[in-house]
């Protein structure tokens, strides 16, 4: 099987090149052909990457974007040049900094030895990040599973079958929210453990702000159901509350209209022209190996 891993990467080579490392390590007992493409997201540090001693991976791409675009739009940039010019049967994308544990790519692979059709995602058991963090990420599951019906507890590091990423590619969200677009788009999905590893150098780089807009891009892409919820939620919290209006009652109103205000400024990021026209925006595709 050809494999393809994917990593978007912003101002951090070093870790780059330890996961490439690592990676190597990793299938070095496994016969599949793997590949890794590295989405550069107009980085202001040196794209360099240590391959020596590389010896199981096939081949290393970096792409050049010539506009920062963030984290979920240079993986679906990624999945789009893959789609477009690679030959391929899966795709693992993950993120560049160690956070996804390239020991848990051999799981992937040995789940595929009894299903090749479904995607596989990591399911998060185990977090390595701070107590304010954790908290912050459950609020955030909570509100998705109450105003979406949904329980996303993956992120990027998956498995995806081609047949996977051709509606991916074909799917607006896919624009603004890689764990929302795989989970509106495959209902029936196969899952391993997956435990968030530590960054190899320097502290993470999700901001408060970009935190929440991450939280509120997932959201946004079951809007209808925010919508439908947030409306039921109106009408049976006035009738409880009909006789004891207050302003200090009305504040769980105002937070939910606040809460589909956002949703649906934030939806307006998925785009499917631009993610059509996504491959107009690199620079250059340097071969590295």
């Amino acid at each position: 099987m050809k494999i393809k891993i994917l990593i978007p990467v912003y101002n951090d080579f070093q870790s780059v090149s330890k996961l490439i490392s690592k990676i190597n390590f990793t299938i070095s007992n496994i016969s599949h052909e793997f590949s890794i493409i590295i989405v550069n997201d107009n980085s202001t540090e040196n794209a360099e990457i240590d391959i020596n001693n590389i010896d199981k991976i096939s081949s290393i791409k970096i792409i050049e974007i010539k506009k920062n675009q963030g984290h979920a739009r240079c993986i679906a940039t990624g999945l789009k040049y893959i789609l477009d010019k690679e030959q391929f049967d899966y795709v693992i994308p993950m993120d560049g900094d160690g956070e996804d544990r390239p020991e848990e790519i051999a799981k992937f692979i040995e789940f595929l030895k009894y299903d090749q059709i479904k995607p596989i995602v990591g399911e998060r058991v185990k977090r390595s990040e701070g107590l304010i963090f954790k908290i912050f990420y459950s609020i955030h599951k909570l509100i998705t599973y109450i105003f979406t019906g949904q329980s996303i507890k993956f992120g990027n590091f998956t498995c995806l079958p081609k047949s996977t990423v051709e509606k991916m590619v074909s799917e607006k969200a896919t624009w603004s929210s890689f764990s929302g677009s795989l989970t509106k788009l495959e209902k029936n999905r196969s899952t391993i453990p997956s435990i968030r590893g530590s960054r190899y150098f320097g502290p993470s780089k999700m901001s408060f702000y970009n935190l929440i807009k991450h939280s509120l891009s997932i959201i946004a892409v079951f809007k209808t159901n925010v919508i439908i919820r947030s409306i039921l939620f109106f009408l049976i919290y006035l009738f409880l509350i009909y006789e004891n209006l207050s302003y200090i009652t009305m504040i769980p109103l105002l937070a939910v209209l606040a809460l589909v205000i956002s949703v649906l400024a934030i939806s307006k990021r998925e785009n499917i022209s631009e993610l059509n026209n996504s491959l107009s925006n690199i620079k250059n595709i340097d071969e590295i190996k």
